[in-house]
């Protein structure tokens, strides 16, 4: 899920847990009178599925946010979550899906959150799963002060050729990684 609070950088070399450090000595003067923000770390997921026509890569639209446009499960990392866990919460309190076999990090992207203009870091992952259901709606049971509890997705699975142009906020991006990837290997 899409939190606005900015978690702590992920440390990426030392496997996949966030660096424990205070931000308010982090930021630095980039140029005269400016300053940078922490980036705020996420993960998103690519799951697919393996389907008689190919593989099928699982999205979701928002029942009553449409504006959102079509999305992969993503979200923010709760500080001193390790970026594994974070992406599989997403996976399952956006989808309900909770079978899941997860591969390594596919890629990092940097670029700013679309509306706000906040620097974001989202480490996308590949992930496997046998979900048997073609498309069904989702009530999202998260924390009960969450922004998202309650929100209902309308979930399904989509060819993986059909989704780089239609996933919104530059999710698509990485999509071409998923034929050098293979199969995920870790179930968790």
């Amino acid at each position: 899920m899409d939190h606005e609070v900015a978690p702590k950088p992920a440390d990426l070399p030392n496997g996949l847990k966030p660096q424990q450090h205070d931000h308010r000595t982090a930021a630095t003067a980039c140029q005269e009178g400016t300053s940078m923000q922490p980036a705020r770390v996420r993960t998103a997921a690519y799951v697919t599925r393996d389907a008689p026509g190919g593989r099928e890569l699982l999205v979701f639209d928002h029942r009553d946010h449409p504006e959102a446009g079509t999305q992969v499960p993503a979200g923010g990392v709760d500080p001193g979550e390790l970026l594994i866990d974070a992406v599989l919460r997403e996976v399952t309190e956006e989808t309900g899906v909770t079978a899941v076999t997860l591969g390594a990090a596919l890629a990092v992207q940097q670029r700013p959150h679309p509306h706000t203009g906040q620097p974001r870091v989202t480490v996308f992952f590949h992930a496997q799963t046998a979900e048997t259901r073609d498309a069904w709606t989702h009530t999202v049971a998260g924390r009960e002060h969450d922004q998202d509890h309650g929100m209902v997705f309308r979930c399904c699975f989509i060819p993986v050729q059909e989704a780089a142009g239609l996933l919104a906020d530059d999710q698509g991006e990485f999509l071409p990684l998923l034929e050098k990837s293979g199969t995920p290997t870790t179930t968790y």
